[in-house]
């Protein structure tokens, strides 16, 4: 008897759960391993943010609350993305989600089926990928080159958009390269597929307050005039408050693409638990220095850490300038970018993530986060020379 529906056959995991979950293993056996797999901030949720989630539970805001998020919540987010993304949404265009990756799988439930395509940075954030195949569509992959920075190219996106495309996803700054794109690039894609398509779009903009060095405002392809409706942002607070577990995301969208998500909030997860959103509007509304110290450390480990991996025979990185991640190219001896992934992990004790989980883009390249101390950050740099020298 078969025991699940095929879509489940199109439904894949993450890699980095399961690299977590082998170094853990090692690690009980007494290992050594240096984490640098998973896109966890090692610091702390900042203290005022954790005491408003106390004062709530205090305070007996522990039942159901709105499917679609608690109204001073959404009135916070209202108020957040208009300072720092100069964007205009009101309560009602604003869903607030258990962590931000139901954004990304409401967002292909409501509009992408079978005979529809879908375009995603290639190599890009896992789920991506994954969602496009469970709802039965056609993925369409905007390449990512090395050779351009990892920034996305307008001329092979209009090469991709088709009258079959119905949403096209961006996410900037980017997960796994660790580049941010400019503004120049980002608008001038967001009017191609206003233009040529009549696509949605979904902005992942989750990084946007890890850019290392801006030199001009955030920009949102929501800006951009005639696509505020067909646009879709994502955004959240693990990255840039350290709240990973505390699961807390959200949308931006039209009034009637809420009215949908919120239906698809209703028959998934009913609702965001209450007292994380109360420390979200604490993250939102108070201080914070606490981004800014993150975002400067953020800067000073990644870049420094590249500079380091291109010190290493047969290893190239890109110098990121956002977000938390490094994704150098290895090239030693004819190995693949997974074998080298798993022998660092099984060998010398450093967890990280071959590039082709990320998309065929990604081959013979690896992610390693840097969203851990210098400390170790530093050992990892040694053993890498290690391996790497005796190769």
């Amino acid at each position: 008897m078969k025991s699940y529906a095929n879509r489940m056959l199109n439904l894949q995991g993450e890699g980095a759960y399961k690299v977590l979950a082998q170094a853990n293993a090692l690690e009980t056996q007494g290992k050594s391993v240096i984490h640098l797999e998973i896109g966890q901030p090692n610091f702390a949720t900042p203290e005022h943010i954790s005491k408003a989630a106390f004062r709530a539970i205090a305070e007996g805001k522990t039942g159901y609350g709105p499917a679609q998020g608690v109204l001073s919540l959404r009135k916070a987010i209202a108020s957040y993305v208009e300072t720092y993304k100069d964007l205009h949404y009101v309560p009602e265009e604003i869903v607030v989600t258990p962590g931000a990756k139901p954004i990304i799988f409401y967002a292909m439930l409501a509009l992408a089926e079978p005979g529809d395509e879908v375009i995603v940075p290639n190599p890009g954030f896992p789920t991506y990928a994954s969602c496009v195949h469970f709802c039965g569509a056609t993925l369409r992959n905007l390449e990512l080159r090395e050779e351009n920075q990892f920034d996305p190219d307008p001329d092979q996106l209009l090469t991709l958009l088709s009258p079959k495309t119905k949403l096209v996803i961006l996410n900037n700054p980017n997960n796994p390269t660790g580049r941010h794109t400019s503004t120049k690039i980002m608008r001038r894609i967001t009017e191609l597929i206003r233009d040529y398509s009549d696509a949605y779009v979904l902005s992942d903009e989750i990084y946007d307050r890890l850019v290392f060095q801006p030199t001009e405002p955030v920009f949102s392809p929501a800006s951009v005039t005639g696509m505020r409706d067909r646009t879709i942002v994502l955004d959240g607070f693990s990255k840039t408050y350290a709240m990973t577990g505390w699961r807390l995301g959200y949308g931006l969208m039209n009034a009637n693409m809420a009215e949908v998500f919120s239906r698809l909030m209703v028959n998934s997860n009913g609702c965001t638990a209450t007292f994380t959103q109360e420390a979200g509007c604490e993250a939102l509304l108070g201080p914070q220095d606490s981004v800014d110290q993150m975002r400067s450390e953020f800067h000073q480990r990644s870049v420094w850490f590249a500079e380091q991996l291109n010190q290493i025979k047969g290893v190239h990185c890109v110098i990121p300038n956002a977000a938390f991640y490094a994704f150098p190219r290895v090239s030693v001896n004819g190995l693949g970018s997974a074998e080298i992934a798993e022998r660092l992990l099984q060998e010398v004790g450093v967890a990280c993530l071959d590039g082709e989980s990320f998309g065929q883009m990604g081959k013979g390249f690896l992610r390693l986060s840097t969203a851990n101390s210098m400390d170790n950050l530093t050992m990892a740099i040694q053993r890498l020379h290690t391996f790497f020298d005796t190769l």
